[in-house]
């Protein structure tokens, strides 16, 4: 038996599991909302006593070198350190969660299950960009993230109907990606090179013709760091309401009560959703299930609602009540539509733990 801890961390937020593997009986978890110093928040981390054998984190990025999991050693701190300007409000908390570990838990084995690696088995022609080749040499393609939450939804999904299925996955929250899975695979996913990319994010741009940047940047004199700071902070969701923090219930809120900026930032992440599902589902050559997860695609009838409507000639037809009513992991779709649309919680400690094991045992 070994107990490994899965601190998951957020913009703002740890989210921890303690789990005796391979067993997969979770001993212990917990959640810090609001996180501003990470050492803190991990200094409340309350293990119940439990001896842990290794720290397993869901780290996000550190190229092409590392799309898998890991002994965390000099070579993947160097390698999250070198990709840190891909994806800045990742790498940092992780870089930091990872030494106050290390000072807290001496001696105690940590190990990176990145979020590319589900996405490793993307063919070429989704995971290559048409730059010179000198950058894709240094490591410029499309890895995707959120790996973790689209594995566990995958598996969760096929268990579910019995049978191998061609599934988009849509992880929509305060940051959202969507992937194509078929029979298990990822075979594309919004998120590019870097997870500010694909959809809009609560606070994060999404897609966005890289000319517009340099062009600002020329117009304005703006510095890297500045153009960083308003895109990461200032775009997504936030940016295109103007309501700080692009939280959708405060969006959802704002539009019900005329605010024209909120309602054009839903129909602009609606749209994405669906022209995504479309995009998908020709990818896989059709489409057997559709499912909705995290703290947006979860627990949002509204909004799924919304990225479902006028789809019905890809075979989706959402069943009123159940979308509304229901509660829990669900089938959300009506009983006759040729597309199952399921409304789940992810687990994406569950995914990382296994991970850990594997290499650890």
């Amino acid at each position: 038996m070994l107990n490994i801890l899965v601190p998951n961390l957020g913009s703002t937020s740890l989210k921890y599991q303690i789990l005796e593997m391979p067993s997969e009986r979770v001993l212990a978890r917990g959640k810090l909302e609001r996180v501003e110093d990470y050492r803190q928040a991990i200094a409340q981390i309350e293990t119940g006593g439990e001896p842990i054998g290794a720290v397993a984190f869901k780290a996000v990025h550190a190229g092409p070198d590392y799309r898998g999991t890991f002994r965390i050693d000099d070579g993947v701190m160097r390698a999250l350190e070198q990709f840190l300007p891909a994806a800045p409000a990742h790498n940092a908390i992780y870089l930091t969660g990872i030494r106050a570990f290390q000072e807290m838990m001496p001696g105690v084995p940590q190990v990176a299950a990145f979020e590319t690696e589900f996405h490793a088995s993307m063919p070429d022609c989704a995971r290559t960009y048409g730059v010179p080749g000198a950058w894709r040499a240094e490591g410029v393609a499309h890895y995707g993230f959120h790996g973790a939450s689209h594995q566990f939804i995958g598996e969760r999904v096929a268990e579910w109907l019995g049978r191998p299925v061609r599934l988009v996955s849509c992880h929509l929250g305060g940051s959202s990606s969507m992937c194509a899975i078929d029979c298990g695979r990822s075979i594309d996913t919004t998120m590019g090179f870097s997870p500010q990319s694909g959809l809009e994010n609560a606070t994060r741009h999404g897609d966005l013709d890289v000319f517009a940047v340099l062009y600002m940047m020329q117009r304005h004199g703006w510095s890297i760091d500045e153009v960083t700071r308003q895109l990461a902070c200032g775009g997504g969701l936030a940016g295109l309401s103007g309501i700080e923090g692009g939280d959708v219930r405060d969006l959802a809120a704002a539009a019900k009560s005329g605010d024209a900026s909120a309602g054009t930032a839903l129909d602009v992440f609606v749209y994405g959703v669906k022209k995504t599902i479309g995009a998908y589902a020709a990818a896989m050559g059709g489409l057997d299930a559709v499912a909705f997860t995290g703290g947006i695609g979860e627990n949002s009838a509204a909004l799924r609602a919304a990225c479902c409507a006028g789809l019905e000639f890809l075979g989706i037809t959402l069943d009123g009540v159940l979308n509304e009513k229901g509660a829990g992991d669900r089938v959300v779709s009506a009983p006759h539509s040729k597309v199952t649309v399921l409304a789940l919680a992810t687990n994406e400690e569950l995914i990382v733990a296994r991970r850990a094991y594997k290499l650890l045992a």
